[in-house]
């Protein structure tokens, strides 16, 4: 495998996980009463359709043609959110929980991709990696913050 293949295969890896958080927030984002959670997943949705076309662009700086669609593993996660949303006492606190149990295995998908040493990245897709991986981190502690508020 070329060089360039790898490393535009692990970011079409990310760029799906990115359709599927995309999806994943829209579908949060339906279910929550509060204004202020709400605006925050409404954020996080925009923010991910951004992280979309930046993954786009740097895979198609490689040369390489980028994924158009989520996950399978995508779709089962936002059918559980629906189901133990529905059969959860306290809606708003589950949802969140989900929210972060995605947003951790995105990071450690942004992590293992950082921190791999068989890997050297071209600083501009290191830059952009780190800065998502930073983003989606602030995203996290966020998440966590409103779940405190509402359990």
């Amino acid at each position: 495998m070329k060089y360039t293949e790898k490393v535009s295969n692990r970011l079409n890896d990310l760029l799906t996980r990115t359709y599927d958080a995309e999806n994943g927030y829209k579908l949060a984002q339906d279910k929550i009463d509060n204004p202020s959670i709400k605006k925050f997943l409404n954020e996080r949705v925009q923010q991910r359709y951004n992280f979309g076309h930046e993954l786009k662009d740097e895979i198609a700086n490689f040369g390489q043609l980028p994924e158009k669609g989520g996950s399978i593993k995508g779709d089962l996660h936002r059918t559980w959110m629906n189901l133990t949303a529905t059969l959860s006492g306290n809606e708003t606190e589950r949802i969140l929980e989900e929210v972060e149990r995605g947003e951790k295995a995105s990071l450690e998908e942004y992590n293992a991709i950082l921190n791999d040493s068989d890997m050297v990245l071209p600083p501009s897709t290191e830059n952009l990696l780190t800065k998502q991986r930073n983003a989606i981190e602030s995203a996290l502690n966020v998440s966590k913050r409103y779940e405190e508020l509402v359990s």
